[in-house]
């Protein structure tokens, strides 16, 4: 095992055909995240981490748009094992958390562990070594190498790659200037030009109130379906309050404990089907805000009809208020394709443009990467055959040995941190992993039957939350029939609990047979350990009562 020195002083291409203990595939929040873990947790230092791009930070680095922010608490929105005291407000913005990540690289050392530009376009299992047989691409030069390694950890994440409407064509014909808001051109100035915005999620209502700011910018926000707004109350963090976190010992991590707690309360009151009296309240108090803050002539358009939670939640950033400005306006007329000066409605009239924005959210699976398994088959593969992507606690899957998915299927909540939800993750992947390094086991799948038990039961609970009430990026295919695969039924603590261990026994080990004796001849002699403690303390508490 190489320690952290040793790591350090080999070169990236020697390292790129060399085996490698774990492969880790994304420099972004879950895979430094998976970093940090197996150096101060296990102490290993035997992975390498493969980067498209060219810096770490992965959607924070990549989304740059005005007015990016987090919509979930800064204190809560990082890792509990590097509590940051100084977040100088409750949603940081882009730049902040990226520094964040990035110091977090520094601190660790992590860059040495990272090949920059490089992309994972396949994995094969060999049954024969156990391992993965890895293919890469220099994303400058081109250049494809092999490499191996006994353990896949994906930390690709959700935001993939910008997503655009096929439905909408002819966008190749534009004269103007296109992009989507993931990939912000800094390089064009809008003063004094037309720009349409196409979409009305939680990017768009970022980025209309910071480009509507010049008044010579005229902004055509173009919606298809409207979004359930809450008040987003910003603050900043002043310089004792900083100082406290800091230095008085506890506080900081009893506010993100409070901040979490509050967050799994409101999920019993907002998206189970059954907390039907709650909800109805929450929805009266979200129509009486979009009303006092948008202008009258929207108060239709902009109410939905379908209940809150189904959709994302948008935390107003000012969005509403900008509605109200003279050079912003809305357009639910539905977009039949792009012309070459703006877009063409459906109703036949085009709107003029100089600059279309598509804040159209994310593709969230690969088309960059195949992965091949022990049954011969592909991931895409498989979660074609499952109507959807499906795994294991959202971690693991059958047929892929040693394979483990960070923000996979099912973990997100909808409403809380996904930091905490990777942080549970990596907890059952050290413990899944450990065996293998230390060379008990060769490798670990779920067994088929418990992946299938355990998605049959999640899907049941899903049907019993307003996630199937709509149409929504949760569902597969962003239908509004399709399986929904993106969030977890329950709160962040339920999937904690679910994290916290790992049942082996549904699992299917490869050269694991005197580990796993020796694991349960380990529980028998703590069972019974533990029962002659109780036998004791009994026959302790009841010598005296005899006595009397």
């Amino acid at each position: 095992m190489n320690t952290p020195d040793e790591k350090s002083t080999q070169s990236r291409s020697s390292r790129a055909n060399a085996r490698s203990g774990i492969v880790i595939i994304g420099a972004g929040i879950g895979g430094i995240s998976a970093a940090i873990a197996l150096i101060e947790k296990l102490g290993f230092h035997d992975f390498i981490i493969y980067e498209k791009a060219d810096d770490v930070g992965g959607t924070w680095r990549d989304n740059t748009y005005p007015g990016c922010a987090c919509d979930v608490s800064s204190h809560w929105y990082s890792l509990s094992t590097e509590i940051n005291p100084d977040w100088t407000q409750r949603y940081a913005q882009q730049p902040e958390i990226l520094q964040y990540w990035k110091s977090l690289t520094t601190k660790h050392n992590l860059s040495s562990y990272i090949q920059f530009h490089t992309l994972v376009t396949n994995a094969i299992w060999d049954a024969s070594s156990q391992e993965y047989i890895i293919t890469t691409k220099d994303t400058h030069s081109g250049v494809q190498q092999t490499t191996r390694a006994r353990i896949i950890i994906s930390a690709i994440g959700g935001f993939v790659a910008p997503s655009y409407p096929v439905e909408i064509s002819g966008k190749e014909q534009f004269q103007g200037r296109m992009w989507h808001s993931s990939r912000w051109r800094h390089d064009v100035p809008l003063q004094g030009l037309r720009v349409g915005v196409i979409g009305n999620g939680a990017s768009a209502a970022q980025i209309i109130p910071e480009i509507a700011k010049d008044e010579t910018t005229t902004i055509v926000n173009f919606c298809r379906t409207p979004s359930w707004f809450i008040p987003r109350e910003q603050f900043s963090y002043s310089k004792t309050t900083r100082w406290i976190f800091r230095y008085i010992p506890l506080v900081a991590r009893l506010y993100r404990a409070v901040i979490m707690a509050r967050h799994d309360v409101n999920y019993f009151a907002l998206w189970p089907k059954k907390s039907e009296k709650t909800r109805k309240i929450v929805r009266k108090r979200l129509i009486e805000y979009i009303k006092s803050v948008a202008p009258k002539e929207y108060h239709e358009q902009l109410i939905p009809t379908y209940p809150p939670g189904c959709k994302r939640l948008v935390l107003d950033p000012g969005y509403l208020k900008s509605l109200r400005q003279p050079n912003v306006s809305l357009n639910w007329d539905e977009i039949k394709e792009v012309t070459p000066t703006g877009l063409r409605m459906q109703g036949g009239n085009v709107v003029d443009l100089d600059v279309i924005v598509f804040a159209t959210g994310y593709v969230f699976i690969s088309n960059e990467l195949e992965v091949s398994g022990s049954k011969g088959i592909t991931i895409r593969e498989y979660w074609e055959r499952q109507k959807g992507p499906t795994a294991y606690l959202g971690t693991t899957m059958p047929g892929f040995p040693n394979y483990f998915t960070l923000l996979g299927p099912n973990t997100a909540t909808g409403h809380a941190s996904v930091i905490f939800s990777e942080e549970s993750q990596l907890n059952y992947i050290l413990k899944m992993v450990k065996p293998v390094l230390d060379g008990d086991a060769s490798s670990f799948e779920v067994s088929a039957e418990a992946s299938e038990a355990y998605n049959r039961d999640l899907q049941e609970r899903l049907s019993k939350t307003v996630w199937t009430d709509c149409r929504s990026f949760y569902r597969s295919g962003g239908s509004q029939d399709g399986k929904v695969v993106a969030t977890f039924p329950g709160t962040l603590t339920q999937f904690w609990w679910l994290t916290r261990s790992v049942r082996w026994e549904d699992y299917i080990g490869v050269n694991a047979e005197s580990w796993m004796e020796k694991r349960k001849r380990g529980s028998v002699g703590r069972i019974t350990l533990m029962s002659m403690v109780t036998a004791l303390c009994l026959m302790l508490w009841g010598v005296p009562r005899l006595r009397k």
